[in-house]
Order: structure tokens, then sequence, then C-alpha cells
């Protein structure tokens, strides 16, 4: 045999070996599909159990920030189911819920795996009290009044308002320096522009309207430097003192 016949038989040889080189084998592509399908059905998996089982699930919730309110009345106002799936707590719902709370101002609802609801709540602050039949009333700064109680907190002047009046005057008194607001032993309007501020040893301020109270504060501290127990700065260009 020649060398050229050699040449030939072996290059038609090559030509009906299949080559290896030209792309995966049958068994590498088989289990590359197979991790395929065990990522995506792990994927699943961990979704059904993240939304729909409690794995996830509510195990404890922790309330924060509460004075007068415990921590149990919070809860049962939340009204969390145990074991309900985390993520897929409605948060502003069960803020709403807790907000029915009339002590409560404010609550942010917080989460972190693997099971725990944090509620912290703001508190409202009474800023004045309404004497009643049934008790004190406690008034925030929004004027909202939000709570009875037997007795007065110590500090907190009366308010003597109702309607329109309740709002100016409120708004009247949360504005007050504080070295004039511990002197305040009672608000009283029945208009928006009527404000009037009785103070410690028996001595008057007519306010007027909310408008300018800061300017009407600094001119009325001036004026209480002088004899008189009337303050007048409802017109604080023309103040006057009796």
């Amino acid at each position: 045999m020649t060398t050229q016949t050699a040449r030939r038989r072996t290059a038609s040889a090559s030509r009906r070996r299949p080559s290896r080189r030209g792309g995966p084998s049958r068994r590498v592509v088989l289990r590359r599909r197979a991790v395929a399908v065990l990522t995506v059905l792990t994927a699943v998996g961990l979704v059904v159990a993240i939304w729909f089982t409690p794995l996830l699930g509510v195990r404890q919730v922790d309330v924060a920030g509460t004075v007068e309110l415990t921590a149990e009345q919070v809860r049962e106002a939340a009204a969390i189911e145990p074991g309900a799936p985390l993520v897929r707590l409605d948060v502003d719902a069960i803020a709403e819920r807790v907000r029915g709370l009339s002590r409560v101002a404010g609550v942010r609802v917080g989460r972190a795996l693997p099971g725990t609801v944090l509620l912290t709540i703001d508190e409202r602050t009474p800023v004045a009290v309404v004497n009643a039949g049934d008790g004190a009333h406690l008034v925030d700064a929004t004027g909202q009044d939000y709570a009875t109680v037997a007795q007065p907190p110590p500090g907190l002047p009366e308010l003597k308002a109702e309607g329109k009046g309740r709002p100016a005057a409120v708004s009247v008194l949360v504005a007050l320096p504080e070295p004039l607001r511990r002197e305040v032993l009672a608000v009283s309007a029945t208009t928006g522009a009527d404000v009037k501020l009785t103070l410690t040893a028996g001595r008057e301020v007519r306010w007027g309207s909310p408008d300018d109270t800061p300017r009407k504060a600094a001119v009325v501290q001036v004026l209480m430097t002088r004899d008189g127990s009337v303050f007048d700065v409802s017109s604080p260009e023309l103040p006057t003192v009796s």
C-alpha cells in the first residue's frame, strides 16, 4: 500500500467518525437540564414556603414606645394572627387598627426575620384639660379629646373653648414660649379671634386670633414687666396694659 493510498483511507475514516469537539455530549445536556429544573423547583418551593406556610410566619409581636397604654392593649388592637406569613402581612391595615386606640397618635409597623413584628407607638401628649362631669378630658396639640381621667395631671391649663374657638385656643397655647406657657392657668375662646389666657397672679392676656403668635408672645413678655393685670396684644402694633 502506497503512502498516498494510506493517507486517503485515513482522511475518509476521519470524515465518517463524529467529532467530539463539535458540542456537548447528550449526557452533559441532560445534566444541565436537570440542574435547571431543580433550580426552578427549589425557587418555587421557597416562594411557596415563604408566602403560604408558617415557615417564616409571625412568632412574636414586640411593642415599643407605650407610656399609658400596655403592650397587650396594642397587640389586641393590631390583631395579628400567629403564624401568618410575615411577608404577606398588610402593614397598612395593622397600623389602621392600632390607630383606632384613642391614645395613639401614630404607629410604625416593622418586620424582622424570621418571625418578629415590631409596633412602635407614638402616644398623644396632653397640652390642656377640659373639666367635665365625668372627669378630666385630656386634649392634645391637635385639639383632639382623646382620654378621660379622674384627676387632671398637674401643670396642665384648663381649656374653655368649643367649636371654632377650640382649635384657635389650642394653636395659641402650643405656640407659646415655655416660660409663658408655664404661667397659663386657662385658655378660652368662643370664636377663632377672641383667645384669652388666664395667668397666675390674677393676670389676663387678650390674645385675639392665632395670627402673629410669635410676635404677640414677644410683645406680651415685655408688657408683663409693667404694672397691670390685663395685657392686650390682639393688635401687636398697639398693645395696651390696664
